[in-house]
């Protein structure tokens, strides 16, 4: 896990591989999500979505806390609307590409997620948490429903737990967050740098074409009725054939030996 700095860059990238981190690097604010920061990660996130040489994202916290949410001094101090309406359109436009882009991406969860942190967590495509995580949507508690990090929440965990988190605001321990499906695994704190490490690389020797046709065809199918979800999948599925990596895959399989992948 990372050590608090608090200087320098709000997210530090470094890329190992066809891996890249990018690390929210606000330790002293609980790398809360204020519109720098929301800039800077919207940044990274779009200069990486068109990196071919990238097959995975992870995304980490410095310090203590992976992060606490939205800047809540920053919100209260943008006493107009529009200045309140830009932080929550800016996260969301941060949250869909995050969640849209071609890569494959896994959320390191080291400390809290809350609030829109813990939307930061169920956006990305994997979450590993170590064990001393914890998760929580506290919004009710201060008078302001977690309406926005509802809408990842939602979309990864059943609903009844979905409401737990949103109607008690409880801080969750990462045992939990796993039962309820909002992360994959979960490790003891000195194992989750590796843990985390294992599954990227997996993932990485993947092709990233398949990866990102994949993760489009996963999110365009889901929420449509049945019918059409099969349409839109065997659409895919037809249209994957015709590449390459299919060629390629299918042969080695048949081969038994390894296939080699060209990207």
């Amino acid at each position: 896990m990372n050590t608090p700095t608090g200087d320098g860059p709000a997210v530090l990238r470094t890329d190992r591989g066809k891996v890249a981190t990018l690390t929210l690097n606000r330790p002293r604010s609980r790398n809360a999500l204020s519109m720098e920061m929301l800039a800077a990660l919207d940044e990274a996130l779009s200069e990486i979505s068109g990196d071919r040489t990238v097959n995975v994202v992870v995304i980490a916290g410095n310090g203590p806390a992976f992060s606490a949410g939205h800047d809540l001094r920053e919100l209260l101090g943008s006493e107009d609307e529009g200045s309140r309406r830009s932080v929550f359109s800016t996260c969301s436009a941060v949250m869909v590409r995050l969640a849209t882009m071609p890569q494959a991406t896994i959320a390191k969860v080291g400390g809290v997620a809350t609030a829109a942190g813990c939307q930061l967590v169920a956006t990305c495509d994997l979450a590993v948490a170590a064990e001393s995580a914890r998760f929580a949507t506290p919004g009710v508690d201060i008078g302001l429903f977690c309406s926005t990090p509802a809408v990842a929440v939602a979309r990864t965990v059943p609903p009844k737990f979905a409401m737990q988190l949103l109607l008690t605001g409880d801080l969750v321990p990462a045992a939990d967050a796993l039962r309820m499906a909002l992360v994959n695994d979960v490790v003891p704190d000195e194992k989750l740098d590796e843990a985390v490490d294992e599954l990227a690389d997996r993932i990485a020797a993947k092709p990233p074409s398949v990866i990102a046709a994949g993760k489009r065809t996963y999110r365009q199918q889901v929420g449509l009725p049945l019918v059409d979800a099969y349409d839109v999948a065997s659409e895919a599925m037809v249209e994957g054939l015709a590449r390459p990596e299919a060629a390629e895959g299918i042969g080695a399989f048949l081969e038994k030996r390894r296939p080699n992948w060209q990207s």
